[in-house]
């Protein structure tokens, strides 16, 4: 079963009925939001994953950046974290120090802090955080705002799971993988920022269940239907050429199976642009939905902050028999 589905299962629980809850459940969002009074909610929210880098420090700064990431997607500012790490006994504790360590300058980049944590003995390493944010009850950001006539902006490249699947067989230049890196361990924080100052319909980010599962899971929660502009992708150097290889994760298999039916294929879609869209992402860029008279200032916004490439990548149509549609 793909992670994409298991959380189609967690999404599937009854709703939980309390007027304060303002994002629960039921539409698979990043992150839950309680509201504590009439100015402050709070952004619940945990991510964790296996190493995507063989060096440690940079693995908990990457996995920092995922984590926090949900919280800049519901509109908000991350406050507190908790460590999160499993690790096998037969490793150096200095390696655990280093992911930590790594982990925290993140945070603190973010403008929070770190307040703890749990660690468990694990035959394979897995690190993430569990994060508080906070955000104005009536600004939160959800991925169930998006309404036809927006235009969809993506704020990072794609391909990052093929990138990493490449450099563990030694496929992929040294240049390119250090730009994946830099992608990855990246905070959404300025471009979290800019949709704030513009103001957005909705917003999702992207990560292990590829563009097409975050993007099918915004249409689904909008009621909408999602059309994507293919060339118009913003994707890391390398990752298209790669994928025409085959070096495409098994994550990305899982996703593609999991959406059949949820997607409309152009018939002249390359594979590798169906794969570079199924793939599994780490710590991805956000998904924004926006009306058309504010996708110019938002670009603007992002020209001036944001440190990865971006791009205007489709727009939101009335609900079809689908969720997107890639053209």
């Amino acid at each position: 079963m793909s992670p994409l589905a298991l959380a189609q299962v967690l999404c599937s629980l009854p709703k939980v009925d309390n007027e304060n809850l303002l994002v629960g459940l039921d539409t698979c969002d990043d992150a839950a939001v309680y509201k504590l009074n009439d100015s402050q909610a709070v952004i619940l929210t945990l991510d964790f994953f296996t190493p995507v880098t063989d060096d440690p420090f940079t693995f908990g700064q990457i996995a920092a950046a995922n984590a926090l990431s949900d919280v800049y997607a519901m509109g908000g500012s991350p406050l507190a974290a908790l460590n999160i790490a499993c690790f096998p006994d037969c490793l150096s504790p200095e390696i655990l120090r280093q992911i930590i360590r790594g982990g925290a300058e993140k945070v603190q980049e973010a403008g929070a802090i770190i307040v703890g944590g749990h660690t468990i003995a694990d035959k394979e390493p897995k690190y993430g955080l569990s994060v508080l944010g906070l955000v104005h009850p009536e600004k939160v950001i959800a991925n169930s705002g998006a309404k036809p006539g927006d235009c969809l902006v993506l704020t990072k490249p794609l391909g990052s799971g093929i990138i990493n699947t490449a450099f563990k067989g030694g496929l992929v230049s040294e240049e390119a993988y250090r730009r994946c890196v830099q992608v990855m361990s990246y905070l959404n924080k300025d471009a979290g920022q800019a949709m704030l100052k513009v103001g957005v319909s909705g917003c999702t980010d992207i990560t292990g269940f590829g563009f097409l599962g975050h993007a099918s899971e915004m249409a689904a929660a909008s009621s909408v239907t999602l059309e994507i502009w293919s060339d118009k992708l913003p994707v890391m150097d390398e990752s298209l050429e790669l994928a025409k290889m085959g070096m495409v994760p098994g994550g990305a298999y899982r996703n593609r199976d999991y959406l059949e039916g949820k997607v409309k294929w152009s018939q002249d879609i390359p594979l590798e642009i169906q794969d570079i869209l199924c793939d599994p992402q780490t710590s991805g860029g956000l998904l924004i939905a926006l009306p058309e008279n504010k996708a110019d200032r938002l670009l603007e916004e992002l020209a001036q902050t944001n440190k990865t490439p971006y791009a205007l990548v489709g727009r939101v149509i009335e609900q079809k028999s689908y969720l997107v549609e890639v053209k």
